[in-house]
């Protein structure tokens, strides 16, 4: 797959990687409103002392991440990207 390697590649220095990255997606179990304002809050922390956090974005806007906190956004974030 073309840039299969460049994926990777910036992927491998996302802050995201290790522990941290559950909160970048809500528990199975779901979550209230204030449990989720937290999570996406912290992810959006990490996401802020990120050094690929501009690629991220990228790839989440190209791909139509339908969940989860990419580039420093939530889902309804990146929709109203998209369809600007």
């Amino acid at each position: 797959m073309p840039g299969d390697g460049d994926f990777r590649e910036w992927q491998a220095k996302a802050a995201c990687r290790g522990p941290q990255a559950a909160a970048f997606y809500p528990p199975a179990s779901g979550e209230r409103r204030d449990e989720r304002r937290l999570r996406e809050r912290e992810a959006k922390e990490i996401c802020d002392h990120c050094a690929v956090v501009g690629r991220c974005l990228e790839m989440a806007l190209a791909g139509r991440e339908a969940y989860g906190i990419w580039g420093g956004t939530n889902e309804s974030e990146r929709r109203v990207l998209i369809e600007a």
